[in-house]
């Protein structure tokens, strides 16, 4: 079976961004520190637990999310079709 990249990555970039977001909100109404949420500002420019910060974050994990899902997808159809 092979995996379609673009969809693979689309939703693995949704699902990603989404969960950010989620995340993020859930904290901030939550009012409960977030400081292991806080270290995506690490990895995500201009990210941190505020309302902003979780557009800010659905957008990077949408990025990150399709990014990596394209690549696993790519990676997976090429060592399937070796096994074959």
């Amino acid at each position: 079976m092979k995996l379609s990249i673009k969809a693979f990555g689309l939703t693995c970039g949704i699902l990603w961004g989404l969960a950010v977001l989620l995340s993020t909100y859930w904290i901030v109404i939550s009012e409960s520190g977030g400081a292991t949420m806080g270290l995506l500002g690490k990895f995500y420019i201009g990210y941190s637990v505020t309302w902003i910060g979780g557009l800010i974050g659905l957008v990077w994990g949408f990025v990150d999310g399709l990014i990596c899902g394209a690549i696993f997808a790519w990676l997976y159809n090429r060592l399937a079709a070796k096994k074959e």
